[in-house]
């Protein structure tokens, strides 16, 4: 995959300064009270992936799904109260999102060195910028200074986060609600070139939907039945299920895509533009698919007095 060039890194993090400006975030935040944050983060990224390629786009996944509820804020890593149902809970995480117990690994070598300093959400960042990166994807500057939420809401979860059985309508829609457009839409939904889904969640497209390789669809059901193995897993992308590259983008061209979600991508719809361009230029999709991780980086932020710096990524102090 071609890299992303310095050149362009720059121009993608330049370009959403002024917008993060006002929420206070810089890449040099943590520069004096904890210099060795990204390498902390780093090493124990670079062990994780290198034992279990699916935990990094679990990691990723937990940024995203963290995002998208209430913004930036580590809400996604709360556990339920007495008094709280958080987002662990919510359909489109029960049972599937994964990577809490990578993110505690790291925190816990963090507060060795910088006691209640860095906040849960800045890790959250931090850990997805590198298992992307460590997958072979691109990387870019983080920008840092969230602070953490004290509480979650299970009900924001399954209001904000895209099911798999979304249509371009629904898909456009949602993420434009978070200040995101087509092109960021198309560039992040290609983290699909990693990890694995759950056959309860690609069970109707290979059984009902039209726009699938008949093929495709027949070997799928090999693996998940029309009934039962409801947690039989299959690579989201079969080519190079481990490797962050565009053969997403390519499956997509030939109704191969486990999703019916992302087969909208490419459905006589509006992204069909950007998912051929991305199937044939590694350099385009790099640059928008960090430029989009910078932008959904910088959703409904807490900074400054606002929110917390946890102790614990799991519960509130």
């Amino acid at each position: 995959m071609a890299s992303f060039s310095n050149g362009l890194l720059a121009v993608a993090i330049l370009s959403l300064l002024a917008s993060a400006a006002h929420g206070q975030l810089s890449p040099a935040f943590y520069a004096a009270t904890c210099p060795d944050l990204e390498s902390i983060v780093r090493s124990v990224m670079a062990q994780v992936v290198g034992q279990d390629p699916r935990m990094g786009a679990s990691v990723i996944r937990l940024f995203f799904h963290d995002c998208f509820v209430n913004g930036c804020d580590a809400s996604v890593l709360l556990d339920d109260t007495p008094t709280m149902r958080g987002e662990k809970n919510a359909m489109g995480n029960m049972n599937s999102l994964r990577g809490y117990e990578i993110i505690d690994a790291i925190k816990s070598r963090v507060e060795a060195t910088c006691r209640a300093t860095v906040s849960c959400a800045d890790i959250v960042a931090l850990a997805a910028r590198d298992s992307v990166s460590l997958l072979g994807g691109p990387s870019w500057t983080v920008l840092l200074g969230r602070r953490d939420a004290r509480t979650a809401s299970v009900d924001a979860a399954n209001a904000n986060l895209p099911p798999a059985s979304a249509n371009i309508s629904s898909l456009v829609a949602k993420f434009a609600a978070k200040g995101l457009d087509l092109r960021d839409l198309t560039a992040l939904s290609g983290a699909h070139t990693v990890g694995a889904a759950r056959c309860s969640s690609f069970r109707p497209h290979i059984y009902s939907d039209a726009n699938v390789d008949p093929a495709f669809a027949m070997f799928r059901r090999r693996i998940c039945p029309a009934t039962g193995g409801d947690t039989n897993l299959v690579p989201l992308d079969s080519t190079s299920p481990n490797r962050f590259d565009v053969s997403y983008y390519r499956d997509l061209m030939v109704r191969r895509s486990l999703l019916h979600s992302d087969q909208e991508l490419f459905n006589n719809g509006p992204a069909d533009d950007l998912v051929r361009l991305y199937s044939s230029s590694g350099s385009a999709f790099n640059r928008d698919f960090a430029a989009a991780m910078v932008k959904m980086g910088n959703i409904s932020l807490l900074t400054g007095s606002d929110g917390e710096i946890r102790l614990d990524c799991r519960r509130a102090n």
